[in-house]
This record gives structure tokens, sequence and C-alpha cells, in this order.
């Protein structure tokens, strides 16, 4: 996309360099791309908060009725499951996330 106004020109070479494309067109789709990937993070995040209270409140219950802190089993099967859909990338992100709801060990 070649442009008649110097001013649009030099705003596209910006977002070219921005996104490390060599042409607008690449640019434009990798900004529309991060976009999503902004939304999807916030998504996450929320998410990520959301369960780290749910499970707070399931151990506080769990304690405050006489059980264990943790239930092993249960933080297992939640690891294989990542495992299994997401490889040993699933088994450091089920690390993480049973960290935040439970606190570390």
């Amino acid at each position: 996309m070649v442009s008649d106004n110097p001013t649009e020109e030099s705003h596209m070479s910006a977002i070219a360099h921005e996104t490390g494309s060599t042409t607008p067109e690449a640019a434009t789709e990798i900004t529309s791309m991060r976009e999503r990937i902004d939304q999807i993070d916030a998504a996450l995040i929320a998410l990520w908060k959301e369960r780290a209270a749910i499970s707070q409140q399931v151990g506080k219950t769990r304690v405050a009725s006489g059980g264990t802190r943790l239930v092993l089993s249960r933080e297992r099967e939640i690891m294989d499951r990542f495992r299994a859909e997401l490889g040993p990338d699933g088994t450091q992100l089920a690390l993480l996330i049973l960290r935040a709801g439970r606190g570390p060990l």
C-alpha cells in the first residue's frame, strides 16, 4: 500500500516498525492479532483471579470443617488434566495455578 499522503505513509511505516514487519499490510494484521491476544490475556487474568479466590475459599471451608489443608489426589487430577491437554508446559501451568489458590507448600 503506497500512500500519496506523507503523514499517513510515515504513520504506516512506524506501525510496521513497531510490529517487526516489513510491510504495512502485515503490520495491520499483526496489530489486529495482538489486540485479540490482549483481550485473551485480560480474560485469562480475570479467570486466574476468580479461580484463586474460589480455591482459597474451598481450602478455608475444608479446614474449618476439620478437614485437611490439601487434597493431594485433587491436585494430581488437575495436574494430569493440564498435562494431557498442554503437554509438559501444562504441568508447570497447573503448579502455578494450584499455588495461586492454596499458597506455597
